[in-house]
């Protein structure tokens, strides 16, 4: 049964601020390839610590990050 799925808006956050995706990985510690399956939305599990370091260091809410989207 589909569920839905959540997509993380790391790119568009990432354009808005002009932060590059190598700063952000050097700034958190977090391997590029793991970080660009977030950034494609090709993950199957959430990080936690993850997704609080994103939230931390680009300053928003979970909900900015985060979208559920309804089984189509």
């Amino acid at each position: 049964m589909d569920y839905g799925r959540l997509e993380l808006h790391i790119n568009e956050l990432l354009a808005e601020r002009g932060i590059s995706k190598n700063q952000i990985c050097k700034d958190l510690d977090i391997p590029r390839p793991n970080f660009n399956r977030y950034c494609k939305n090709e993950f199957q599990r959430l990080d936690a610590g993850l997704i609080c370091k994103l939230c931390h260091y680009l300053n928003i809410e979970v909900g900015e990050l985060i979208t559920y989207r309804s089984p189509e």
